[in-house]
């Protein structure tokens, strides 16, 4: 079978085979084709040319494009953080050791995204951007649904409904009543009317059945859930900790306020492009959204973002 290798070769051969046989592959069909196939290239693996043709300006305005990148790096970054998350949710039987390397990457690119804020504080042409920013509205950064996606997949839900309203709702609270006083709401709600501003009204339009779904996936799956499900000594593992707390902070306060401190450069005292009170709404002691509240000390939780 196989002559024309070597004996030397016959043990990957073998494993190939029986990689093969479990599929119900043929082995010596597939090494026929492989003679016809083309060689990989970095510009076929990476598809590099559809990658750089995404990048469509909506004026002429140069620092328009740094805006575009930058938030499509963003989304990139993103999905690489919700690849980690969804591991750990899809795990049955989690160690510290692997939460911990995976919590460590997911924190790694926060820390990457906070430290790329200065891209935006420093990267664009003030004048530039206060002229491209008026085509934009009600466009927003805020209608990333990955972002949002991360959050559902971090912690429980309780942890992410505004703070004046978590004393009315608890986990048998219907999705959808908890999905209108998620802490973003905010941003574009009026609480008296219930009206919602452009910005969120196409967002919810688009996403809020994608929500809802993932909402309820990963209310048992979460990353505090899974903490919590945990046993004890894995619990009180001190590298599993840290790691939680580090990217609790990053998410959180460091990569909120990163953000928060760019905006307040270039926006000063102007609604954002969406229409939200954008201060109120980003910093981290009014929204107080904290992924793994057992994980920080009663100071610590009084005192959530005061000191940024």
């Amino acid at each position: 079978m196989f002559k024309i290798f070597s004996m030397d070769n016959q043990d990957i051969i073998e494993r190939i085979i029986n990689k093969n046989q479990k599929f119900g592959l043929n082995t010596q069909t597939l090494l026929e084709g492989n003679v016809w196939a083309k060689p990989v290239t970095y510009w076929d693996y990476i598809l590099p040319d559809a990658l750089l043709s995404l990048q469509i300006q909506r004026t002429t305005l140069p620092d328009e494009m740094v805006f575009i990148m930058y938030h499509q790096i963003n989304e990139l970054l993103f999905k690489m953080i919700l690849w980690e998350i969804d591991q750990v949710s899809a795990c049955e039987k989690i160690e510290a050791e692997f939460f911990s390397k995976k919590l460590e990457r997911i924190s790694r690119y926060f820390d990457m995204l906070s430290e790329s804020f200065n891209i935006m504080g420093d990267g664009m042409d003030l004048e530039q951007y206060n002229k491209f920013r008026n085509t934009l509205a009600p466009a927003s950064g805020f209608q990333s649904a990955q972002y949002r996606l991360i959050e559902f997949a971090s912690t429980e839900l309780i942890n992410l409904i505004d703070y004046r309203f978590r004393a009315t709702i608890d986990r048998n609270t219907p999705y959808t009543h908890a999905f209108e006083h998620l802490y973003w709401q905010a941003a574009g709600k009026d609480y008296a009317t219930g009206k919602k501003n452009a910005m969120l009204t196409f967002f919810e339009e688009k996403y809020k059945a994608h929500f809802l779904q993932r909402m309820e996936a990963y209310n048992t799956t979460n990353l505090y859930t899974q903490y919590k499900q945990l046993p004890a000594d894995v619990r009180t593992n001190v590298a599993l900790i840290k790691a939680m707390r580090h990217y609790d902070y990053t998410v959180n306060v460091k990569w909120v306020m990163a953000h928060y401190h760019a905006a307040g450069k270039y926006l000063g005292n102007a609604e954002a492009t969406g229409g939200s009170d954008w201060r109120k709404y980003m910093h981290p002691k009014y929204q107080r959204r904290i992924f793994f509240p057992d994980l920080w000390s009663a100071d610590e939780l009084k005192n959530w973002g005061n000191d940024v």
